[in-house]
């Protein structure tokens, strides 16, 4: 029997006392010794690659752009090629290398194919960072990487746009905003340190810039991978309305759709603590990081504060797993740090767990991260989490008052369906 809509939906006082989820912009930024602001980087840094890029367009020689497959990386990956075409370089001097499906730039694989394009300089873009060799085996090529994501490595002796070329911050502005919006969401504030976009969004709106991300995300979501479509499709576009007509992007995201309505419906189970939902999936496409978001919109208790989906259907012999803080966890004292939790409980192995999942563990951000590991080491992990095992008596009330936050999604199924029933 259907249940009735007040079974669900909260009362308008406890809306109005919704409490402020903190924005990125309300982070305050690194600084300085001197208390100078630290971001997005150093100035000796942001100087170092305004010159490596300066040296890469007036070399006329090879250069090799290789940007990571989601709306930031690409559209990063454009601003690059942008900015080196209108500092002279010429078109035709600058390949693009796409890594394939689950692999890093870091694999034997990816460094022998980006070698025999021959470069001369290497233009790495939002592709996380880990300890290794040179990014290719030739001392002769020089490379950047521009990156955001939390690391402590580097590989072995690896080295802003807009005050090389003033004039090109109007052409790619868009891009900045989609970039942004596909790695922070769309509803970032965009307040300092971020700079001033109000003549980008008068000239394209949101919605028109939210939809272009979504199309860009869809084709590497796919089981073909196809991430080369997305990328031929921004280096094209001028304007986001570009974008949303391309006829392949349409038909990515409507595959990608259908996917996660197949796969979200998964009942969770949960650590013994309370504090990790887990969803399992089996599926070719890369929809886990989706459904991780939605369901962690949703899911609400006073303990809950990871959602974990992991695919055991993405690559073979492997289980790629997304994690995102829970909505009702943002606001923790102290914050939720999904890395550090993580890493807490693959430090409660007392063999060589930790190793044999090696460096893609645990690694992205610290609110949205996740990892690629063996079947056996996921089950492992899961064990010292104690999925599935009832909870101590005190928190057994704990998982029935989970309760589904309103707002509106696609989801068809209802979390009462999980909890509510009766035994």
């Amino acid at each position: 029997m259907k249940r009735k809509a007040v079974d669900i939906v909260e009362s308008s006082n406890s809306k109005r006392q919704r409490e402020h989820l903190l924005d990125y912009c309300d982070v305050r930024p690194r600084q300085d010794d001197q208390g100078a602001t630290l971001w997005p980087a150093s100035p000796g840094a942001i100087e170092s690659a305004r010159v490596f890029l300066k040296d890469c367009a007036s070399s006329q020689q090879k250069i090799l752009i290789v940007p990571d497959k989601d709306a930031d990386g690409l559209d990063a990956g454009v601003i690059v090629h942008r900015t080196l075409t209108a500092l002279g370089a010429a078109a035709s001097s600058i390949d693009v290398h796409l890594v394939a499906k689950g692999n890093t730039i870091h694999d034997e694989e990816e460094r022998e194919a980006m070698k025999k394009k021959n470069p001369k300089y290497i233009i790495v873009v939002d592709q996380g960072s880990s300890a290794g060799p040179e990014v290719i085996d030739d001392l002769a090529v020089k490379s950047l990487i521009i990156d955001h994501h939390l690391s402590d490595d580097f590989p072995k002796d690896a080295l802003i746009c807009k005050d090389l070329r003033p004039d090109i911050a109007p052409l790619i502005g868009y891009m900045c905003a989609m970039g942004t919006h596909g790695d922070l969401g769309n509803t970032l504030k965009w307040a300092p340190p971020f700079p001033d976009m109000q003549d980008v969004f008068k000239t394209h709106t949101k919605k028109s810039i939210n939809d272009a991300v979504s199309l860009l995300n869809a084709p590497r979501r796919t089981a073909k991978f196809d991430v080369v479509s997305a990328w031929e499709a921004l280096l094209a576009a001028s304007s986001p309305k570009d974008i949303l007509t391309n006829r392949r992007l349409l038909s990515a995201r409507a595959e990608i759709n259908e996917e996660v309505e197949r796969q979200t419906h998964t009942a969770p189970k949960f650590s013994k603590d309370g504090k990790i939902a887990v969803f399992r999936i089996n599926s070719a496409a890369q929809v886990h990081p989706v459904i991780a978001t939605r369901w962690a919109g949703h899911l609400k208790s006073a303990k809950l504060e990871i959602v974990l989906v992991a695919n055991s259907g993405y690559l073979p012999g492997k289980v790629n797993f997304s994690c995102r803080i829970a909505r009702c966890a943002r606001n923790r004292d102290p914050p939720v740090n999904i890395i550090s939790s993580l890493k807490a409980v693959a430090d409660l192995d007392t063999t060589d767990l930790v190793t044999r999942m090696g460096e893609n563990f645990a690694r992205g951000h610290k609110e949205a991260s996740g990892g690629i590991i063996g079947i056996k080491e996921f089950e492992e992990l899961m064990a010292l989490m104690k999925v599935g095992e009832k909870s101590d008596p005190s928190s057994e009330g704990e998982k029935k008052t989970l309760k589904k936050t309103v707002q509106k999604s696609p989801q068809k199924n209802k979390l009462e369906g999980y909890f509510g029933k009766k035994s």
